[in-house]
């Protein structure tokens, strides 16, 4: 028989390693005024929204339903991470594109921009495919570890310190991408 106070469980959403930077309601609220914004800047454009994929799905889902305009999406997978620790800026495309972007605006998609050396590379291979426009829209910024300086991100969901974060499509090894809010992990040892 149990004595004493009951200790709450843990499960993933109430993770104790994890402290919320962006709540569930913060970040709907930001996806609806980019939406506004989008809307407004694509009116009459031939529209292809391309995730990068896996960690940019969660804002893509979200971001397209709040663009009132007609539009495709098509995903790329790419990787740069030869030894899976550091971007090398040599791209590698896991899965391309499914149809045409010639002609089209493209909108790139992503889930979080640091360094910048793969969606730099991305933009150039999709600069040789012939898109009328290629913008990029990331749900978060972390320009601290920045290298390619120049790299324009047209969209921002929100600017972040240089700290390991998940949830809401970010993961750590696969883990936390279904978390409804943005957290950063206390301990990354333990993530």
């Amino acid at each position: 028989m149990a004595t004493g106070s009951t200790k709450m469980a843990t499960t993933e959403f109430t993770n104790s390693n994890l402290e919320v930077m962006y709540s569930e309601a913060d970040i709907k609220a930001r996806i609806k005024e980019l939406g506004t914004e989008l809307t407004a800047e694509y009116a009459g454009k031939d529209l292809v929204l391309v995730g990068v994929l896996k960690g940019s799905c969660v804002f893509m889902a979200d971001l397209m339903r709040e663009i009132d305009l007609p539009l495709t999406i098509d995903f790329m997978s790419v990787s740069s991470y030869k030894d899976g620790t550091k971007s090398t800026g040599d791209v590698e495309i896991l899965k391309d594109l499914s149809n045409s972007i010639r002609d089209k605006h493209v909108l790139i998609v992503e889930d979080i921009i640091d360094t910048g050396l793969t969606l730099t590379r991305l933009v150039e291979i999709l600069d040789s495919r012939g898109a009328a426009s290629i913008k990029i829209a990331t749900f978060l910024d972390k320009p601290e570890p920045r290298i390619k300086k120049e790299l324009v991100v047209d969209y921002t969901g929100f600017v972040i310190p240089n700290k390991f974060v998940v949830g809401y499509g970010l993961d750590a090894a696969g883990r936390y991408r279904n978390l409804p809010f943005i957290a950063v992990v206390i301990d990354p040892s333990v993530a």
